[in-house]
């Protein structure tokens, strides 16, 4: 991806360094702890840690004022099932895009930050949000709307939110009642060691799933969601979770559609790491490694197939309405 020289956003707030003060020593950078991955994590997703330490880790959430849901339901504010499927209806009078803009030449200037400083992953990830902004302005534009930026924040260990008090174990996450993209950067060595998904463009997918969930909120997506989870079975509420996990996949295909058809920073090999980070999270594949067997009732962020195949359909055709995850049987 070529990121450097590209504008920063403003809305990144640095909080690393500010674990003091917080009365329990939550395993920060470089302790070595296991995190979830990208989305907040799932059941099935705590590999490493165990029963008894994901208990451990649900404890302290509830010590700490934080809705547990957050870590078991990816990020969107959690809590029982819903009722009813939700009517959803995606934005529609944007023309459609056939076909995805070409990544650049094999002689561009590659700049990867796979093993930057923490300074230039900071750069990184806001040059990324800024090409959220950009993207997604333009969209919501489109219908007459105006977008409302949400804010990064970096941390290490743990960091209070409007959510409650969020871990690194839990993985970046997006927590609505604030409007902020939360993410401790060592995320970024777990994704390259632990899942395999190594690449600029593979970190850059993390951030723009979790603005998805932001543009979920903003559409009043999420909301819907949430109510309608509250009124069915915990199996039914997962199914809900699985398709709004999916249309931000979707959503982050969108904003890599449209950043290069606007800016062209996107290198040959980019939509492969994407894809790539999108495979390795999936449920079923972490199940598989954590567990030894996977439970597809239990998922909660879609498998590794279907994570791949929305990030691809949102990416091959730009468009919002391709993204409507709610009212399809097939995902």
């Amino acid at each position: 991806m070529r990121w450097r020289g590209q504008r920063e956003s403003q809305n990144v707030e640095d909080r690393r360094g500010e674990r003091r003060g917080f009365g329990f020593p939550f395993p920060g950078r470089g302790s070595g702890g296991v995190r979830f991955p990208s989305g907040g994590g799932s059941a099935g997703r705590s590999g490493g840690i165990g029963i008894v330490g994901l208990l451990i880790i649900l404890g302290l959430m509830l010590f700490f004022g934080l809705d547990p849901s957050v870590l078991m339901q990816g990020g969107a504010p959690g809590g029982g099932a819903g009722g009813g499927f939700p009517d959803i209806r995606l934005p529609q009078q944007r023309p459609d895009v056939t076909r995805p803009p070409a990544p650049g030449g094999e002689g561009a200037d590659i700049q990867r930050p796979g093993n930057a400083s923490a300074d230039e992953l900071k750069s990184f990830v806001a040059v990324v949000l800024g090409t959220t902004e950009d993207a997604w302005t333009q969209t919501f534009a489109q219908f007459g709307q105006r977008y409302r930026e949400p804010t990064l924040v970096l941390f290490d260990g743990y960091v209070r939110s409007a959510c409650g008090t969020g871990m690194s174990a839990m993985g970046p996450f997006y927590c609505p009642g604030d409007e902020k993209v939360y993410i401790d950067l060592d995320f970024y060595r777990e994704l390259r060691n632990r899942f395999r998904a190594p690449g600029d463009f593979a970190q850059a997918y993390v951030v723009a799933h979790e603005v998805g969930h932001h543009v979920q909120k903003l559409l009043g997506i999420a909301d819907k969601v949430e109510a309608a989870r509250r009124r069915v079975s915990t199996k039914e509420g997962n199914a809900l979770q699985v398709r709004m996990e999916l249309q931000a996949d979707c959503l982050a295909g969108v904003w890599a559609h449209q950043m290069q058809a606007d800016k062209g920073l996107i290198e040959p090999g980019d939509i492969d790491e994407a894809l790539g980070a999108a495979s390795a999270i999936g449920d079923d594949r972490i199940q598989k490694q954590t567990q030894g067997y996977v439970v597809p009732d239990s998922f909660t962020h879609g498998s590794s197939t279907q994570r791949v195949r929305w990030f691809r359909r949102g990416y091959e055709n730009g468009t919002l309405q391709v993204c409507d995850t709610f009212n399809t049987d097939k995902l």
